[in-house]
């Protein structure tokens, strides 16, 4: 383990939740999309489904950064949110029928959303770590015309599990059992840990004008 004061943290993500989620908490972040074709990972679990995902990204990113030479004082972090319901595993529905039907599967009813991390530390030998969060989401019993409105939106077609908590889906979610940032995208509590394992203090990423 390498300890150290500060560090640049790329995140190997399009999402613009999960950069807005860091960046709330004080954590400015380079974006890298990783450009990973997800459909070629075949894992029958949610949890190392998402976790593969998350480990492709960022060690397709850090390879990445490695090969133009822009990798030192860099730690990457890819992540990959997936949702366990009705013993399938759902990711971005991708076609409003889908998600139309989905929502109709899912109303009332509760699943659990999983976010595979996975940090490269690229400061000295890639040093790699990993983790996943699950938080269990009961969604109301919405009505056919809510779930028609809310699809039409675009929102639910490129998102996990057709939803979002932190978006116009939220209306829609009943409670939370586990970590909401996990449902956003990333788990800051895991996120610490995971670091911390790196030895990197999270506080060490704050930017000076969220102190």
């Amino acid at each position: 383990m390498q300890t150290s004061s500060a560090c640049r943290l790329v995140l190997a993500s399009a999402s613009p939740a999960r950069r807005a989620l860091l960046q709330a908490a004080g954590i400015d972040v380079d974006v890298i999309v990783s450009g990973v074709d997800e459909s070629v990972v075949e894992d029958r679990e949610a949890d190392a489904l998402c976790a593969t995902l998350a480990r492709m990204k960022a060690e397709t990113v850090a390879e990445r950064l490695r090969v133009a030479g822009k990798h030192a004082d860099t730690v990457v972090l890819g992540c990959d949110s997936v949702l366990a319901f009705d013993g399938e595993i759902l990711g971005k529905p991708g076609d409003a029928d889908v998600a139309v039907k989905r929502w109709r599967a899912m109303r009332g009813r509760t699943g659990v959303l999983y976010t595979g991390h996975h940090l490269v530390d690229l400061r000295g030998d890639g040093v790699a770590i990993g983790g996943v969060g699950s938080t269990v989401v009961a969604f109301a019993d919405v009505s056919d015309d809510e779930i028609d409105a809310y699809v039409a939106t675009g929102e639910p077609l490129w998102v996990a599990g057709a939803f979002t908590i932190d978006g116009l889906g939220g209306v829609f979610v009943e409670r939370i059992d586990g970590d909401h940032g996990n449902v956003v995208g990333v788990s800051l509590p895991l996120l610490r840990r995971l670091l911390g394992e790196l030895g990197v203090p999270v506080t060490s990423l704050w930017r000076k004008d969220a102190l």
